[in-house]
């Protein structure tokens, strides 16, 4: 059983966390103006503690100046507050100005460099994948929000809570020693003995928050899990939200309203449970901070008083005593005065860690799959191994091949890995061994046509050419295959922007995506179900001009589909049969 971790070596792993999260982009290719502003930063910070030491001082002479009614001094004192007030306010607005620039660059940086490696290599397919193959709640849940809200949080708390950190020990390190010099020492007699205490306010600082921290930290740990799951639920119901309105016409002919309202309302339910245990926790650390900080106004005035009345210490030094005293006060209670904002930043940091995990497992796949060779102009299936997400081997195909000029039609019940069939051809199922034969150009000119295409929203060019740049090609090109698609309404839409995935019907989609690939002009072309929408005389013109436009490119045709007069459109049939006891579930083979 492994043995629960000490409160130290949590630190030390959270710890460890922020550090590889964080080095990357202070080693990055922007590091020189990162480490500058940094640096910059902490130079500022450091002259923000200054400035706070000659404050401190300055109480001392202009307080003193009121008790003895030192005119002279009372102007002269007046007179350099402006100066230290301006210096003080062009430091504050530059300690802003560039942590504010450091944090907007940081999360740029970091939030291109996860868009990157989200979107590379399909890796954004394949943690959905796994993520259903071990479950709805397994991670990374909902990676839009991570990469949208959970790097800028990172960022700004890193930022933040770093330089408040470095204010604070600086702070501590310049006041402490003035305060040990200004408190004195404290003389008590026990048991017949005189004992001294000296720097006795320094002492009563370090004590006072300890126990505060300590404290603190107890009534407000179960906010770091809190602050966790607040992120998951809100990121859970947006996505919910979203889901509605790209289903909408489904769920209204369905008449799915009461179900979705139901389903939105239980996940909203769990965004408002978690918040007010959130809120609940938050008011029992606030009640306790509160108080620790009005305390901490009056206590330096308590311990100093007795001085002060004896004539010991002026007006001007019992001002600076509780200046002094706020300062190291301050900077002893940083944990308890940012423990939820520490605790939101740990939440945010595990949240990215558990991201950064899940693509440091993508580069261990589960199954090999064999480097391809590119020497005949053909497809060689001479071992294709397919298992569900569970590892179940679900279909298995050899000695099959397709040359320029076959058309090819994959027939075999529902279910039995068809579409699965094409993601393995793809290369973008990670459960798979493949021992292929491609043809050289196979990456650059193969095409394949889902039964739900997928349209970006913007102008019809740009949903027209995706995934190329629009400007690749002419509106005659673009006009042309519209027209051979059987959209000749959407000819003169080109510039028209709109959400095309909802705005066209199921057929319209169909029909746009083949105009795609007319436009494109693929040698190697995969339809998968591409027409199920479309009535039979659409499906025959288009099928008719989807052979030949394999034949001008000296290529080859490759459906799937049920209805059967598909049939009629190819040459071969492949067909999945059922396995051998033992070895997968279905076989592909000529029909």
């Amino acid at each position: 059983m492994t043995q629960p971790l000490s409160k130290f070596q949590s630190f030390l792993v959270f710890a460890g966390k922020v550090r590889r999260l964080a080095a990357p982009y202070f080693n990055s290719e922007e590091k020189w103006k990162a480490r500058g502003l940094l640096a910059a930063i902490i130079a500022l910070n450091l002259g923000a503690v200054y400035m706070a030491v000659l404050f401190n001082e300055w109480y001392r002479l202009f307080y003193d100046a009121l008790q003895n009614k030192d005119q002279e001094v009372f102007w002269r004192e007046l007179g350099r507050f402006s100066y230290l007030a301006f210096g003080f306010i062009i430091i504050a607005v530059y300690r802003f100005y560039l942590t504010q620039l450091l944090e907007m660059r940081w999360r740029a940086w970091m939030t291109g460099h996860y868009m990157n490696r989200w979107l590379a290599d399909k890796a954004f397919y394949h943690l959905e994948l796994a993520r259903f193959a071990k479950g709805e709640d397994a991670p990374p849940d909902n990676p839009d929000q991570r990469i949208a809200e959970d790097m800028n949080l990172f960022t700004s708390y890193s930022v933040t809570l770093s330089m408040g950190l470095l204010n604070a020990v600086v702070t501590l390190v310049s006041f402490v020693g003035i305060l040990w010099s200004l408190s004195g020492s404290f003389a008590f007699s026990f048991n017949g003995s005189e004992y001294s205490i000296p720097g006795f306010m320094v002492w009563m600082a370090v004590l006072y928050c300890l126990v505060g921290s300590v404290i603190t930290h107890y009534i407000g740990r179960p906010q770091i899990a809190l602050n966790f799951n607040q992120q998951r639920y809100e990121a859970d119901f947006r996505h919910h939200l979203v889901r509605v309105r790209e289903y909408s016409e489904s769920i209204a002919l369905d008449r799915g309203e009461p179900v979705e309202r139901r389903h939105l309302s239980g996940r909203f339910g769990e965004v408002l449970g978690n918040y007010l245990k959130l809120i609940n926790a938050q008011k029992r650390l606030t009640w306790f901070t509160s108080s620790f900080g009005q305390a901490a106004v009056v206590f330096p005035f308590i311990v100093a008083a007795p001085r002060y009345f004896s004539g010991a210490i002026q007006l001007g030094e019992l001002i600076q005593i509780s200046s002094a005293f706020g300062q190291v006060q301050d900077s002893l209670s940083w944990f308890v005065d940012n423990y939820s904002r520490l605790a939101a930043w740990r939440a945010t940091t595990d949240r990215i860690t558990s991201f950064e995990e899940s693509f440091q497992a993508l580069q261990a796949p589960e199954a090999a799959t064999a480097a391809t060779t590119h020497e005949e102009d053909a497809l060689a299936l001479d071992d294709l191994q397919l298992a569900l997400p569970g590892g179940v081997a679900l279909l298995s195909a050899r000695g099959l091949s397709l040359h320029p000029g076959d058309s090819v039609l994959v027939k075999g019940p529902s279910g039995s890995g068809k579409s699965t069939l094409f993601r393995g051809l793809a290369g973008i199922w990670p459960w798979a061994q493949r021992h292929l034969r491609l043809p050289a150009d196979f990456a650059e000119r193969a095409m394949f046509l889902p039964q739900r295409p997928y349209f970006p929203q913007g102008s019809l060019r740009d949903a027209l050419a995706y995934p190329a740049p629009a400007d690749r090609y002419s509106d005659t090109e673009l006009q042309q295959a519209l027209r051979e698609s059987l959209l000749p309404d959407l000819v003169n839409k080109l510039d028209e922007p709109a959400t095309w995935g909802q705005k066209l019907s199921g057929g319209e989609q169909q029909r746009l995506a083949i105009a795609r690939a007319i436009l494109k002009k693929p040698r190697w072309l995969f339809v998968d179900e591409a027409t199920s929408a479309l009535d039979e005389p659409a499906e025959a013109a288009l099928y008719t001009r989807l052979q030949a436009l394999v034949k001008e490119s000296d290529g080859a045709l490759i459906s799937i589909a049920h209805r059967p007069t598909v049939a009629d459109y190819h040459d071969t049939q492949w067909g999945l049969q059922p396995g051998e006891p033992g070895g997968a579930r279905f076989r592909l083979l000529p029909a």
